[in-house]
């Protein structure tokens, strides 16, 4: 395969994942990949920091449906309902034909511990984007925060709920359902 063969980034993001899943991600190198993926390791980090950011490089894309979501959510909509609303877009916009994918993304991050220190971080990034968002929204302190965190949490449990084995809901009836859990929590029910 030449290097200029189309999607040099989806390519080396296939051989990433494979290997991952071969090899394991520690033992996996970046030039084991972009050989894999047919290109030159110049051209992997041309599309990557590092080869944690294989995992990791669409997180802006969640967050910017979401924060984007929550931004324009109707004028007088409840906090906890803007970020769910957020969160629907995201399962329904991003997610919906990728369990097979973010299975064995999971498998990869769940197995090792600074990628599961780095999925932390960009949790509570998306925390921190959604508390500003609704902050922006005139949503005082503390329920900005709370309704980001929480929200950052429900979507959290409902997407290892999701890739887990036997679950067969799609991402956006997990999210409702673990919502729906949360509601129930607090109501002390």
């Amino acid at each position: 395969m030449g290097r200029w063969e189309p999607d040099a980034r989806g390519r080396l993001g296939q051989a990433a994942m494979e290997l991952y899943a071969e090899r394991g991600f520690e033992q996996t190198t970046v030039a084991e990949i972009a050989k894999r993926a047919g290109l030159t390791e110049r051209t992997f980090f041309r599309h990557y920091a590092d080869k944690r950011e294989v995992l990791f490089g669409g997180s802006h894309v969640l967050e910017d449906l979401v924060v984007g979501t929550v931004r324009d959510a109707p004028e007088g909509t409840a906090p906890i309902d803007a970020v769910a609303a957020g969160l629907d877009a995201a399962a329904t916009g991003i997610f919906s034909d990728l369990r097979d994918f973010a299975r064995r993304r999971q498998a990869i991050i769940t197995a090792h511990q600074d990628l599961r220190e780095r999925e932390l971080i960009k949790l509570a990034s998306l925390s921190s984007a959604l508390a500003d968002t609704l902050r922006g929204r005139g949503v005082s302190e503390p329920a900005a925060s709370l309704a980001a965190e929480a929200g950052t949490a429900v979507f959290k449990v409902a997407f290892e709920r999701w890739v887990g084995d036997g679950e067969t809901r799609d991402l956006a009836a997990v999210i409702k359902g673990s919502l729906a859990e949360l509601r129930s929590v607090a109501a002390g029910e």
